[in-house]
């Protein structure tokens, strides 16, 4: 039960800490002032994002573990282009998850470790995991990192049509969920691409 926790926190801190850094790298500082740009996960914990809903799902013995930090503060005023600045530093959580799942199924692919051992079941836990934050957070309804990346996309005129999605974003999320996108698309995603990376 550890090993789900312990990779969740590392995912879910790099998912945070890349949305702040491609932020800070484009000119606005608010993550760094707020003592985001950390990789200590006290920082970056929402008591339920992180901590009762991923705790829940693996008490539950859920085929998927997902959540959310808290996120970083991002001042889109302070870039010199706000929708391209929102577009990069919205992409870059998902990039990181990305990287992430890249690195560990390298890792995982050199066969240094017995199956089933701890070493082994973090890597590939790490690879699953990684792909899961990647791809839920991929999803266009508010406050997840692909309405940011939609809205940074569609005429100013079209977003403030949808601006009523950022209100009503979880009870639409949890909606989803409830219909079967979670066993219909993200984990039939994820398994494909599990298997893209690590055979």
């Amino acid at each position: 039960m550890l090993i789900p926790i312990i990779v969740f926190l590392i995912v879910v801190v790099a998912h945070e800490v890349a949305h702040g850094y491609v932020a800070y790298r484009l000119g606005d500082t608010t993550a760094k002032d707020a003592g985001r740009l950390t990789l200590n996960p006290i920082a970056h914990l929402d008591p339920v994002g992180t901590v009762i809903l991923p705790a829940a799902l693996i008490l539950m013995r859920s085929p998927i573990v997902f959540g959310w930090a808290k996120p970083v503060p991002v001042n889109p005023y302070n870039f010199k282009d706000p929708r391209k600045g929102m577009l990069l530093t919205s992409l870059a959580g998902p990039g990181a998850n990305l990287a992430l799942a890249v690195l560990f199924a390298a890792l995982f692919k050199l066969r240094l470790f017995a199956p089933h051992s701890a070493p082994w079941t973090f890597l590939l836990t790490g690879v699953i995991i990684s792909l899961v934050l990647g791809v839920f957070n991929m999803i266009p309804v508010p406050p997840l990192d692909g309405a940011n990346i939609i809205f940074s996309l569609l005429p100013v005129h079209i977003v403030k049509r949808l601006a009523w999605l950022e209100q009503y974003g979880f009870i639409v999320l949890i909606a989803l969920l409830y219909l079967g996108l979670l066993n219909r698309v993200i984990l039939p995603l994820v398994g494909f691409l599990t298997k893209v990376l690590i055979g």
